[in-house]
């Protein structure tokens, strides 16, 4: 036999070190959430992302009034196996049909599982409550007839879009193309509209990472909707927001 082998540190570590679970619940056909929220995890060691799917995908929903309850809290049940701290829905469709569907939906989940509960749309609706954002410009990669929906649907919230822009897209899988130069511009455009708050609206839209600089090229808060639930999940988990600040203004917030 050989000399004993030590383990490294950083080996053992890696499963030694978690101590708090988020388990999210994704669309199908997004390639955003799962790398984003990976991505602003390395900033919170303590944090073990978990991860289930549920059928949203291509240009046909077969549900535009609400949610494929069955598929959501089927993929809620399979994350409550491993319990988590919270079960996250980091899509943005309740937003996009009015934000009371997202309340139903977590009551469900927390029914059905006994977990806490949250998705994109009630982060959003928190963060603008705790910063005082009644005005807001909204960037997406939907098509006109989407992105209209989504902005009565905030307005039926309390919300008023001052400015908009988006890139004409129906396909799911589409969304996650859009070049950062891209969606950099239409948040330059939007910010003319002199808005409280920017929002890039759609979890597989990839907007996170140009937000900081954003941030401080145009003085507005921005809100990504990818990034919005991971940080109210790290909140209902009692951590410090702070340690995740390069990802926007949002992780300041007490």
């Amino acid at each position: 036999m050989g000399e004993p082998t030590s383990i490294p540190g950083e080996v053992s570590g890696a499963l030694a070190g978690s101590r708090v679970f988020i388990g999210t619940i994704t669309p199908s056909g997004n390639t955003v959430v799962e790398r984003v929220t990976l991505a602003v995890l390395r900033d919170f060691p303590e944090v073990s992302p978990h991860f289930s799917r549920t059928p949203v995908h291509g240009e046909r929903d077969p549900f535009p009034a609400g949610y494929d309850l069955d598929g959501m809290l089927g993929a809620a049940r399979l994350l409550a196996h491993a319990r988590p701290d919270v079960i996250v829905w980091n899509g943005s469709k309740g937003g996009s049909i009015d934000f009371g569907v997202d309340h139903d939906l977590c009551r469900r989940i927390v029914a059905e599982t006994g977990l806490r509960a949250t998705t994109s749309t009630l982060a959003l609706d928190e963060a603008f409550k705790a910063t005082g954002v009644k005005r807001y410009a909204l960037v997406s990669p939907y098509d006109t007839a989407y992105q209209q929906k989504t902005i009565a649907s905030f307005g039926r919230a309390g919300y008023d879009c001052t400015g908009e822009a988006h890139s004409g897209l129906k396909d799911n899988l589409s969304f996650a193309s859009i070049p950062a130069d891209a969606i950099a511009a239409m948040v330059r455009e939007v910010a003319r509209s002199k808005p409280d708050a920017i929002v890039a609206w759609c979890t597989n839209f990839p907007a996170a990472p140009v937000v900081p600089a954003l941030e401080r090229e145009l003085g507005i808060p921005i809100y990504d909707s990818t990034v919005l639930p991971i940080w109210k999940a790290l909140r209902l988990c009692d951590a410090d927001t702070r340690r995740g600040r390069r990802w926007g203004r949002l992780f300041e917030l007490r």
